[in-house]
């Protein structure tokens, strides 16, 4: 009998949380989405404050392009293979 109790209080707990979730999520993920938005516009506002000086977290790379020689590009010959059964 104390096994049965047991997987009916597990079964209760979890519909309990699904519809808890469905209640919370939104108002959770709308939070968090405000939340997010306004620690990214402060980012932007202080690096449009010091567009001079880059941030200290802030990553600069200098892409150059790769020269690339003719002979590279040909590796081999195709051959046409074909399945046997």
């Amino acid at each position: 009998m104390g096994i049965l109790t047991t997987i009916g209080l597990i079964l209760i707990g979890y519909y309990l949380f699904k519809v808890a979730l469905r209640v919370f999520g939104p108002l959770l993920l709308s939070y968090a989405a405000k939340k997010t938005a306004t620690h990214f516009k402060q980012k932007f506002d202080s690096h449009k404050e010091n567009a001079t000086a880059p941030m200290a977290d802030e990553v600069i790379l200098n892409k150059k392009k790769a020269k690339r020689n003719k002979s590279a590009e040909k590796v081999g010959e195709y051959i046409d293979f074909e399945e046997i059964d």
